[in-house]
C-alpha cells in the first residue's frame, strides 16, 4: 500500500525512461543520491538542494514508494521476458496512479470526541514496450 500522492511523485519521474535507468534511479531514491521533484501536490513540501538537477525547488526520498515501484519494475521486467522480449531495449511506455478507496481508522481526539484517520492507497499500472537504439540519419548524399 502506497499513498497516492508520494506515488505520483516517483511515476512521474520514471516515464519514458529506459528500465535499467529507472531501476538505478529508484535504488538512488531509497540511497538518498537523486531526489524525486514534487511540483503537483507540493504544498508543506521542504526545498532541497538536489531537486535543481529537475529544474525544480522542492523534493522528497519516498523511500516506501520507491521500493513497491521496484518490485512492480521487477515483475514487469520477468512478464515482459516470458513473452520473449528483449530486456535490455524496454522503455517504459505508459505509467498511471489511480487512487483507490480510502481505508479508514479513527483517532481519538480531546473532550470524548472521534475524528476520521483516512489513508490515501493509489492503484499503478505500468506498461513497457521494446524501444530499439537510435540510429544517427546518414549524411545525404
Amino acid at each position: 500500500q502506497v499513498h497516492m500522492f508520494n506515488g505520483l511523485g516517483c511515476l512521474s519521474r520514471v516515464l519514458k525512461m529506459h528500465l535499467k535507468r529507472a531501476n538505478r534511479y529508484l535504488k538512488n531514491v531509497t540511497e538518498k543520491k537523486e531526489i524525486v521533484p514534487f511540483r503537483r501536490f507540493n504544498g508543506c513540501i521542504g526545498r532541497k538542494a538536489q531537486a535543481k538537477q529537475w529544474g525544480a525547488t522542492q523534493g522528497r526520498w519516498p523511500k516506501k514508494s520507491a521500493e513497491f515501484l521496484l518490485q512492480l519494475l521487477k515483475n514487469a521486467e520477468s512478464n515482459a521476458e516470458f513473452k520473449g522480449l528483449d530486456t535490455d531495449h524496454l522503455v517504459i511506455e505508459h505509467i498511471q496512479v489511480n487512487a483507490a478507496p480510502k481505508m479508514r481508522r479513527r483517532t481519538y481526539r480531546a473532550h470524548g470526541r472521534i475524528n476520521p484517520y483516512m489513508s490515501s492507497p493509489c492503484h499503478i499500472e505500468v506498461i513497457l514496450a521494446e524501444r530499439e537504439q537510435a540510429v544517427a540519419k546518414p549524411v545525404g548524399e
